[in-house]
């Protein structure tokens, strides 16, 4: 079983610098104007404009370029006059001396959720064909006041995403993905691809792999879904896949990879244009 189950998508989250360098907590602080426009979110892109932080036009990309990953904030509390270090920024915030934490390193290796859409918070699945290409971001997306953190992603892709998307794809995590077994019926090297034994219930996102089971291990089919699929019975559930490149028989595991690790890409940080 994985842990922790990754229900909804939580913004990008520093883990390290590619290369293999720790990420130590290093962080910029920037002002953020006085009664801001729009609430920012932990794991939320940002942009600098004037000198300011704020939120920019998403998704990521060498047009909407950003300057690092909201980490939280701290400001004289209106009400209270105290200081006040918050996981996110209200919508509105009168205080002139709002301070933005932001993870500004254009190295920084970024944990997130694969969402199946624009604009939607329904988690999806990630595979190996997404490893060294890039993924679009997701648009903007209302983050959470109870947590304070974002509802931002990558969107899913079944293949390799356009030269200007905002992340490139390092790695899968693997510390999160969840498996199914079932057993092959019919199908190898189609797009349609019959399993059965699969519990019932089980929702299968567009993006996840299809493994051959061999002496305890996983062998790569080629094969992945292009469309979630729901299994409603024990018997032959016809998954839409795209065409093995391996055949497919005997035992099978459906695994779903809900997060990746990604960097932004060079041109969408504000560090890497001239």
């Amino acid at each position: 079983m994985a842990y922790p189950t990754i229900d909804k998508p939580y913004g990008y989250k520093p883990i390290n610098l590619i290369g293999g360098q720790p990420f130590s907590g290093s962080t910029r602080n920037y002002p953020v104007p006085y009664n801001n426009a729009a609430a920012i979110f932990y794991g939320d892109p940002v942009v600098l404009t004037n000198g300011y932080i704020g939120l920019p036009t998403l998704p990521v990309n060498s047009t909407n370029v950003i300057v690092g990953i909201f980490l939280g904030c701290y400001y004289t509390n209106p009400a209270t006059k105290q200081r006040l270090f918050s996981q996110y920024l209200p919508a509105g915030t009168l205080a002139g001396d709002i301070t933005a934490i932001v993870a500004d390193d254009p190295d920084v290796v970024l944990r997130c959720a694969v969402t199946a859409s624009a604009g939607s918070t329904l988690v999806s699945s990630a595979n190996s064909i997404n490893v060294g290409n890039n993924m679009v971001g997701n648009s903007s997306v209302t983050g959470s006041t109870a947590t304070g953190n974002s509802a931002n992603g990558v969107i899913v892709a079944t293949a390799a995403g356009a030269t200007t998307a905002g992340f490139r794809v390092l790695g899968l995590a693997t510390d999160t993905q969840v498996s199914y077994g079932g057993t092959y019926v019919s199908g190898t090297g189609t797009t349609s691809l019959g399993v059965s034994g699969l519990a019932v219930g089980t929702v299968l996102p567009a993006g996840a792999e299809v493994f051959n089971v061999v002496f305890g291990g996983l062998q790569y089919t080629g094969s992945f879904l292009t469309a979630a699929s729901t299994v409603t019975t024990t018997g032959t559930t016809t998954l839409t896949v795209t065409a093995s490149t391996a055949t497919v028989a005997g035992t099978v595991a459906v695994v779903v990879t809900p997060e990746v690790l990604v960097k932004i890409n060079f041109g969408c940080h504000r560090y890497n244009l001239a």
